[in-house]
């Protein structure tokens, strides 16, 4: 009875001592540190989720108003008293500062008037021949302000209205003037002196081509301009061209800026094409097939594209494009549909490859042929009107009724669309449409291939063949270095291994760039020996070691028998590439790559997808290695002494235990490596052609979206719709990225539950 009332004594005793208050202040310490730490995960994790948030809706703001339509605001209408006076509208212009305007009328007078008051600024009188009136006016390619005015004697006058810009104290004025480039004689055209119905003017160089039409009568003459060195003189020298003629009346001519095709627009709805260098029909095509006909013909900028509007209110695209026999025909690209009515003018803009439309009804219309965009239709007037746009395709004149009504056009970005970033276009002078990512060019009428495509297919691409390498040999190498390698060997190795990761990624595309890929490509044959007989050698190696005597075998300590390949695979590496140049030799009729161009058709580029796959994978090997050994490694060892002694076999236990119960480690270690391929930028900015091209080749080279954003940003103006898509090239990498790893969490966890029974 003693002995246990002194047990409840001692922990009665113990009890107190367990509730001192120095171990109930211990207690609320470590509470509220484990508190604050569980707070400050979780506070750090919602960080960084808010600031990929951020990161993603900035790019939002950034890229959405790509996808935005045109707006149009009319300002005051005027109806200025010399209006009534000036004769019918022939042509209607605006300069450049969008402050003059210049209008042509029937009465022979180009009228130069203020474009926000309407004000009379200037009047010219054309040189026109007694009892000649105009009868017909053609412009240039868009982009110059060049016309030609078809006479009512059979003569042109070339004509050209210019700005000039000078600042008398202080002030900025602008004096408009109109120029004869080729004297203010006018040509003649037609030797029986009937009519130019229609008229069109193309200056290429020093040379004019100018052709007309007369009563079914084609009509084309050659000028070239020729400066004398010494005294500057200028001479010209005519060329009549003799061209086949037409039966049925012509509507409408225009001439190709190389001065290659002359186009006869004829009848109802067709076209002859003319070869002006060999002064022959290149064939007749039909435009239209229903019941309407043409009824306006304009060219875009850059002349290849002829856009034919009809009487049904649509409006086709055409150039010529070179058929496999090497023929070149006239093709429909696109099509456009504004209303209902006739279209009677289509303005092309002089900087982009878009285009305004306007029918009878006076329906307006902005479309973008590239893109295959219509971004706006509204109504301007109550009827038939005759328009102007600026060269800016900021401001839109609009005269009808005797008054002009002015607008401001807002279209910053027409070029995108759906099809644009990621469908196939048929771009201008291409046989078919194609996948293009050309975002700049020396020349102003460059039309902007924009497409994404490409470079989301060489991001993958890259990646592909990165992870071919670096998957088996991280994964293969986590295996043995977790499960089979001595614990004294696994602590030197796996460090070095590790250490791989920490080399800056811009020194490996440095040396993949410079000495890796002209490596490869001097030693083919070896490269490709050293891929197939690596493996094969290693195998034989296992094989012969495992019929060495068993005495020997034990010899080596458990776990450091990995140390016995190094012989071997420095034997065969240096073997194989020693004998590169025999196999070239031998096989290849000593010139491998040229053996894969001409014999079997395969592209070759020095720097092509296998340097990307060596050099990347040489970078992503360490990331994937770290995770998924630590994956294998942290798989308790119950499990595999529990099913070694139940009698399975090493090679057993690791592919139905081990791999099973890390396999959300080992995939987690998967994903991990692919993104850091698809995001990689230095080694694919430094080591590949960085051609935008779609092949599975792997000669060949590619772009990838982390590398076109660091090449072609700092060159981007800010605001563009170059800038704004290169936004949008990060936005679906980020996004890419997202959704790999959302996806990667979700197999994770599923890997997780269910293996979680082992």
């Amino acid at each position: 009875m003693n002995d246990i009332e002194t047990m409840t004594a001692n922990s009665d005793v113990q009890r107190l001592d367990f509730n001192t208050p120095a171990l109930q202040r211990k207690r609320r310490i470590r509470a509220l540190k484990d508190k604050l730490a569980r707070w400050y995960v979780s506070i750090g994790g919602l960080a960084v989720l808010g600031a990929i948030c951020l990161i993603f809706f900035y790019l939002a703001q950034v890229v959405a108003p790509m996808f935005q339509g045109a707006e149009l605001e009319a300002r005051d209408a005027q109806q200025p008293t010399w209006l009534a006076d000036a004769g019918a509208p022939l042509l209607l212009a605006v300069e450049e500062q969008n402050k003059v305007a210049m209008r042509l009328g029937s009465d022979g007078a180009v009228r130069f008037f203020s474009v926000p008051t309407s004000e009379l600024l200037r009047t010219v009188e054309l040189p026109l021949p007694a009892d000649s009136e105009i009868v017909s006016v053609g412009q240039d390619t868009p982009g110059n302000r060049r016309m030609v005015l078809g006479l009512s004697n059979g003569q042109v006058l070339v004509a050209e209205h210019n700005y000039n810009v000078s600042y008398p104290d202080g002030k900025k004025t602008i004096t408009p003037q109109l120029d004869y480039p080729f004297g203010e004689e006018p040509l003649n055209l037609d030797s029986q002196g009937r009519p130019i119905e229609h008229a069109a003017i193309s200056l290429n160089g020093s040379t004019l081509m100018v052709a007309g039409a007369t009563n079914g009568a084609l009509h084309a003459l050659k000028i070239v301009s020729t400066e004398n060195l010494m005294t500057g003189e200028k001479s010209l020298e005519e060329e009549r061209m003799d061209l086949p003629q037409l039966s049925e009346p012509i509507k409408a001519l225009r001439i190709d800026p190389r001065h290659m095709w002359l186009f006869a627009v004829s009848g109802r709805a067709s076209v002859d094409v003319f070869d002006l260098r060999r002064e022959q029909l290149n064939g007749r095509y039909k435009l239209l097939t229903g019941n309407g006909e043409i009824t306006t013909v304009a060219s875009l900028l850059g002349g290849i594209s002829l856009m034919i509007g009809d009487s049904t209110g649509g409006i086709g695209q055409w150039f010529m494009v070179r058929s496999n026999d090497g023929q070149a025909e006239l093709k429909n690209v696109r099509n456009f549909q504004l209303a209902d009515q006739p279209i009677t003018q289509i303005l092309p803009e002089e900087r982009r490859k878009g285009f305004l439309a306007l029918d009878s009804a006076g329906t307006l219309g902005i479309f973008h042929s590239t893109a295959h965009r219509e971004l706006l239709t509204e109504q301007v007037a109550d009827g038939a009107a005759v328009a102007a746009m600026s060269p800016r395709a900021t401001r839109l004149l609009v005269e009808s009724d005797d008054q002009v009504q002015r607008f401001v056009i807002d279209n910053p970005h027409p070029e995108i669309s759906w099809d644009a970033l990621w469908g196939k276009v048929w771009y201008e002078s291409y046989p078919e449409p194609d996948y293009v990512w050309q975002s700049t060019s020396a020349t102003g009428d460059f039309e902007p291939k924009l497409s994404l495509s490409p470079l989301a297919f060489g991001t993958l691409k890259a990646a592909f063949y990165a992870m071919l390498l670096a998957a088996p040999l991280a994964i293969c190498a986590a295996f043995y270095t977790a499960y089979f390698m001595a614990p004294t060997l696994r602590r030197k190795v796996k460090p070095i291994i590790e250490l791989m990761e920490a080399l800056p990624t811009v020194i490996l595309g440095f040396f993949a760039g410079l000495f890796l890929a002209p490596y490869l490509e001097n030693h083919l044959p070896g490269i490709f020996s050293l891929l197939l007989l690596m493996p094969l050698s290693i195998l034989f190696a296992g094989w012969c070691w495992s019929r060495l005597p068993e005495n020997l075998r034990l010899s080596v300590p458990e776990g450091w028998e990995a140390v016995l390949l190094i012989p071997v695979i420095l034997f065969v590496g240096w073997g194989s590439l020693a004998v590169s140049g025999y196999l070239e030799n031998w096989f290849f009729g000593g010139d491998m790559r040229l053996w894969l161009s001409n014999d079997l058709g395969i592209p070759f580029d020095q720097r092509n997808a296998l340097v990307i796959g060596i050099a990347m994978g040489f970078a992503v090997i360490p990331t994937i290695y770290s995770i998924a050994e630590d994956a294998v490694f942290s798989v308790p060892k119950s499990l595999t002494l529990g099913s070694l002694a139940l009698g399975a076999t090493p090679w057993q236990t690791l592919t139905r235990v081990v791999l099973l119960t890390a396999s959300p480690g080992i995939f987690s270690a998967l994903m991990i490596g692919m993104g850091r391929a698809v995001g990689e930028t230095m080694i694919v900015l430094m080591a590949t052609g960085n051609t935008p091209i779609m092949e599975a080749n792997i000669f060949e080279g590619m772009r990838t979206l982390a590398a076109n954003v660091a090449v072609e940003m700092p060159e981007s103006e800010v605001g563009s719709t170059h800038y704004r898509v290169l936004f949008l090239a990060a936005m679906v990498l980020l996004m890419f990225t997202f959704v790999m790893n959302t996806l990667a969490e979700l197999i994770r966890q599923r890997l997780r539950r269910k293996y979680a029974s082992l």
